[in-house]
């Protein structure tokens, strides 16, 4: 019996594929030591994903430790879904036999991605793949200088190297002591990094349209190992979470002090709430963080994004006032349709785009990507002037229709703007006036001539 150890963290898939190499088998030919009666997760070019892991029930448990000639309790401290049931094969009259169901590995135990392969030699004598549960905020191989990625994406890549990109590895060394000043400050480790990751990944899409952003181009470029050159858009699919590492962690870093948060309650005005303008302190202050002096205005300037609704929880708490109707008082909540699109989805979008060669049929093959940013920020900035019309009903009749009117004139101005952009981009993609002016409600002679004046004369 060949002993196989397994790795902190190790998928009970990874470990079974590196068992059958162990005994010169293939995988599938190990996998028919256990019933099994549905197949693992694929990609959409029909191979297997990576992070295809498999739950076992008792019996299928002593089967795999037997296998590994590693007792049970080592096997249940050290991957994460040996111990989980499933109750399609617990609950079986067949419980005695070995058993086992293919999972999808983040509805197991959380995010999967490649693990260092020799990280992996050093510790079980085989160089070979493996994958195990790692947070995001854990991606860096301090030792041998990786970035590892995602597991569940469709790219051939296990690991970026990051050896000459020093504020990635530096940031990995500094997540620990930002982890326990969240714990200190009541605050869960993975909301903040949550958080602060959805903010610096929006960035990330605006900063292609920031003229003096120099530092992510620079370090993409090497993670990409020198040159993206004519895959630069792939490159910044699977490089963001590398890329932004530093970043994310300042800003987690930034928002958990109280100091910051007295920034944006004097910025909001205090008791006296003021509009956020250009030189708002707490956005040009946050720019530094991250070593863009710049940044500051581009930040005011961006509505309905994680930075915004975080400052105007903090702000409420101290105005001791209730939270919208939809909104959520704890600062650190991160909405759904803020969370930042994962790898193996975005890639799963430009493969898309790339087989409509074009045609119009796929929304973001053909409208530039900076047409689309616009559109986004002018609905989020019309909602935010809606819902700070919630709390504008007290006071003499005059000051409240003044302001009613004046806000919502002011977001009917934008949804107008958002409604001429839409409607360029879908007739400049292919779509037919008619149906356009149709779903705009608008006469399709109206439309044209809005349409004539041109977009830039919002």
């Amino acid at each position: 019996m060949l002993r196989t150890v397994p790795l902190a963290g190790e998928l009970t898939s990874s470990l079974i594929s590196r068992v059958a190499a162990r005994y010169g088998l293939p995988t599938a030919g190990v996998l028919r030591l256990w019933t099994c009666r549905n197949s693992p997760a694929r990609h959409d070019g029909a191979s297997v994903r990576a992070d295809a892991e498999v739950v076992l029930n008792g019996a299928g448990r002593g089967v795999l430790a037997e296998l590994c000639g590693v007792e049970s309790e080592v096997l249940a401290r050290a991957l994460p879904a040996f111990t989980v049931d499933d109750p399609k094969i617990s609950t079986s009259r067949e419980a005695g036999v070995a058993q086992t169901r293919w999972r999808v590995a983040s509805a197991v135990a959380g995010p999967a991605a490649f693990g260092c392969r020799l990280c992996t030699a050093r510790r079980t004598g085989q160089a070979l793949r493996a994958v195990r549960y790692l947070p995001r905020w854990h991606r860096v191989c301090l030792r041998h200088g990786r970035w590892l990625l995602d597991a569940d994406a469709d790219q051939p890549l296990e690991h970026l190297d990051v050896r000459g990109a020093a504020e990635v590895v530096a940031a990995q060394r500094r997540w620990p002591g930002v982890a326990r000043r969240a714990v200190r400050a009541g605050v869960e480790p993975e909301q903040a990094f949550t958080l602060a990751h959805a903010v610096v990944a929006r960035w990330w899409e605006q900063a292609v349209y920031w003229e003096q952003e120099e530092i992510w181009p620079r370090r993409l470029h090497h993670l990409a190992g020198g040159n993206a050159g004519s895959r630069l858009a792939w490159w910044r699919i699977v490089g963001r979470d590398a890329a932004i590492f530093p970043e994310v962690v300042a800003v987690a870093q930034a928002l958990l002090e109280p100091a910051m948060a007295e920034v944006a309650w004097q910025a909001s005005g205090g008791m006296k709430p003021r509009a956020r303008s250009a030189d708002d302190a707490f956005c040009h202050r946050l720019g530094e963080r991250v070593g863009r002096t710049w940044l500051g205005p581009e930040l005011a300037a961006d509505h309905g994004n994680p930075l915004h609704d975080w400052k105007g929880a903090i702000v409420r708490a101290r105005r001791h006032e209730t939270a919208p109707l939809g909104w959520q008082e704890d600062p650190w909540h991160l909405k759904r349709e803020q969370q930042p699109a994962t790898m193996a989805g975005q890639l799963r979008v430009m493969a898309a785009e790339a087989q409509s060669g074009g045609s119009g049929t796929r929304w973001r093959a053909t409208v530039p990507a900076e047409q689309r940013f616009r559109i986004t920020q002018l609905v989020d900035e019309a909602r935010e002037q809606l819902v700070e019309l919630r709390s504008v009903h007290s006071g003499t009749t005059a000051e409240v229709a003044r302001t009613l009117l004046e806000r919502l004139s002011h977001s009917v101005g934008l949804i107008d703007q958002a409604l001429v952009h839409t409607a360029a981009a879908a007739v400049a993609s292919g779509v037919a006036l008619e149906e356009v002016a149709q779903w705009s409600r608008l006469p399709a002679e109206e439309l044209a001539a809005v349409l004539a004046l041109g977009e830039g004369e919002d």
